[in-house]
């Protein structure tokens, strides 16, 4: 028996989030009934945190124990092969037995996508957030790097755990214009953790700044709990357009 480490790539668009839950297709249900069929018996994988219902990842990370007697890249065209197809492994390898996905690591990189048209585009909506006023390309950038360093996130998210902080330390945080369509925008973020939705918040507030609906003052004011709740507008960028792009580790 080994414990394994895997990256895992999917669309999380006909997913109920990565979670297992009862009666619902899940990101860690599909895998695990994948790894049933490699002759795994265990109770549960572990994964490198959770992704709400919509969202894609292109670098999600789980672990679990298995007895393997071939080699890695057999695994991952094993997997593959019996994965639903709107789910792909990328790579997997032999890792200490105590490894655990989630509180093994050291920072998670986010990238969010949207573009600017009055009317909708079907195809582009399924990864992207389609938005209407458009936004100022100038104030993004500028509005994006408030976010770095440590601060209290309060006004961004909530705690992943009951008992969980609310303190998160931002190491990038930055808007670039796409190379191939010109109404299109990514934005990249990396922490060493993130509150549940906080990446969504995230986005969804600079966006309203960059639509003049608020000032980029609001946000600096965020931070302090008491300003909190009467400075910011109320929302989150829908799910779509975010996708989990790498969990990162010592």
């Amino acid at each position: 028996m080994a414990r394994y480490q895997l990256t895992l790539a999917y669309d999380g668009t006909d997913f109920f989030g990565s979670q297992r839950q009862a009666n619902k297709r899940t990101v860690q249900g599909e895998l695990e009934k994948a790894l049933c069929q490699l002759g795994w018996t265990e109770r549960s994988v572990l994964m490198s945190g959770r992704t709400d219902t919509g969202v894609h990842a292109t670098g999600q990370v789980a672990s679990f124990d298995l007895r393997w007697s071939h080699s890695d890249d057999e695994l991952v065209r094993a997997l593959n092969a019996v994965l639903p197809a709107d789910m792909a492994v990328y790579q997997t390898r032999m890792v200490h037995a105590t490894f655990h996905p989630r509180f093994d690591a050291i920072s998670r990189r986010y990238r969010y996508r949207l573009f600017c048209q009055p009317v909708r585009d079907p195809i582009r909506e399924r990864f992207a957030w389609r938005i209407w006023p458009p936004i100022s390309g100038d104030v993004l950038p500028e509005t994006a790097k408030l976010f770095l360093g440590t601060h209290d996130f309060s006004a961004f998210g909530s705690p992943t755990t009951p008992r969980g902080g609310t303190v998160r330390t931002v190491m990038k945080a930055e808007w670039s214009r796409s190379r191939e369509v010109e109404d299109e925008w990514h934005f990249e973020v990396r922490a060493n953790a993130f509150l549940y939705r906080m990446v969504r918040r995230l986005v969804f507030v600079q966006v309203v700044v960059a639509q003049g609906k608020v000032s980029a003052e609001a946000i600096t004011t965020s931070f302090v709990k008491s300003e909190a709740s009467e400075k910011l507008p109320a929302g989150l960028a829908p799910p779509h357009g975010l996708t989990l792009v790498e969990v990162a580790y010592a």
